[in-house]
């Protein structure tokens, strides 16, 4: 047997190979991301293609292409998560070096060892459930962000609009901040222009009320002087962005619904998983064929807790080792969340901690690593979640 071990760059890759008694074949060998590239290199292995596995890192999405074309042409690739290649460098490489050319010797090594946990790889509707799972949240935290520049600019341009709203990025406010975003907008209102204002509004009566009170306001606003058109220019473009991501949100989310009907999974039977965080789950977790047991779900959603130990000496911190994917993580906490209080035996697993004297953030972190036994169950016997 042969082991090829490829350290993934941007532009460049560089592998090495080694034989069953872990002699070096040829290493440093660099080649670029092309196509080109890529057939070279088939030709360099052409003598060893029919006892050969291959091993790289799933470095960002740099290894990706490279994959894809080695598992057309038939080949047995492991795809590594960063964090074991580092644990075995830290248990060989007695000097503190690391080069690409150091780091493709260690992959091939470890794959020839043989005692490694190959990344999440799916089926084509699950990776695509992680691609959209993930822009998804690339695009909330997107929204988030321009709402945080949005108040900022309200609290400079006219301070007191906030108070007059539950909620200052609804439907209705929303509308009033694309044209009357300034104290002085409101002031002298026409009947043409209110109705034009209202015409995009679904409750026209709770609004026009709404710009009675505003125009009140207005009147006595502690707002900014100077500058104020600017703001205000920014104010609407950034309401407008706002409103464009939501539209995309809403897209990806009917996307994933699509996905999840055809996948036909039971992760929604799940107390406190819906679409939108099975998609996550199910994304993340790939194939749970992979998980020997759930305690080893929990360690990858990085929900089990830092140990310290030497000789007879055992130390845990009680913090959480947040090692694993940060999605899955942030899904189950969330499920958690929800599952804590709809369901029984949740509820009553969440309220026997917080009698234990655990804070409700702990708490809940308990919940969550509960769902990853449960998770775990039904995925693996393929069954729909019942009370027990």
């Amino acid at each position: 047997m042969f082991f090829l071990g490829i350290d993934i760059g941007k532009n460049t890759h560089v592998a090495s190979l080694l034989d069953e008694k872990a002699k070096i074949i040829f290493k440093a060998y660099s080649f670029a991301n092309t196509l080109d590239a890529a057939e070279a290199l088939l030709v360099k292995l052409e003598p060893y293609k029919d006892s050969l596995e291959i091993g790289m890192e799933a470095t960002g999405h740099y290894w990706l292409s490279l994959y894809s074309f080695l598992a057309e042409h038939k080949f047995i690739v492991h795809v590594l998560n960063p964090i074991q290649t580092d644990g075995w460098r830290k248990g060989i490489e007695i000097r503190k070096r690391k080069t690409d050319v150091i780091d493709s010797v260690l992959i091939a090594d470890l794959i020839r060892y043989g005692d490694f946990l190959e990344t999440s790889l799916a089926d084509e509707d699950i990776l695509s459930l992680r691609n959209l799972s993930r822009f998804r949240v690339y695009l909330v935290n997107s929204v988030s962000d321009l709402k945080r520049k949005a108040i900022a600019v309200l609290d400079q341009i006219f301070p007191e609009y906030v108070s007059v709203f539950s909620n200052v990025f609804g439907q209705t406010s929303k509308e009033l901040l694309k044209s009357l975003s300034l104290p002085s907008d409101y002031e002298n209102l026409s009947a043409t222009k209110i109705e034009e204002v209202l015409s995009n509004i679904t409750q026209k009566k709770k609004a026009s009320k709404t710009i009675s009170t505003l125009s009140d306001k207005a009147r006595r606003s502690f707002g900014i002087a100077f500058c104020k058109d600017s703001f205000a220019f920014q104010l609407k473009l950034i309401i407008e962005q706002i409103c464009f991501i939501e539209e995309q949100i809403s897209s990806v989310e009917l996307e994933i619904e699509q996905l999840m009907s055809k996948l036909g999974t039971n992760i929604k039977t799940i107390p406190g998983v819906g679409s939108v965080i099975g998609a996550v789950i199910l994304g993340e977790i790939g194939d749970i064929e992979r998980f020997d047991n759930p305690s080893k779900l929990v360690a990858y959603a990085g929900l089990d807790v830092s140990v310290s130990q030497s000789g007879e000496y055992e130390s845990s911190s009680g913090k959480l080792s947040k090692r694993g994917s940060p999605y899955l993580r942030k899904a189950l906490y969330m499920a958690a969340q929800r599952a804590e209080f709809c369901d029984p035996v949740f509820h009553a697993y969440y309220e026997k901690k917080r009698n234990e004297g655990k804070h409700h953030l702990v708490a809940t972190n308990a919940v969550a690593r509960k769902l990853c036994h449960t998770i775990y169950a039904i995925l693996k016997k393929d069954i729909p979640y019942e009370v027990q």
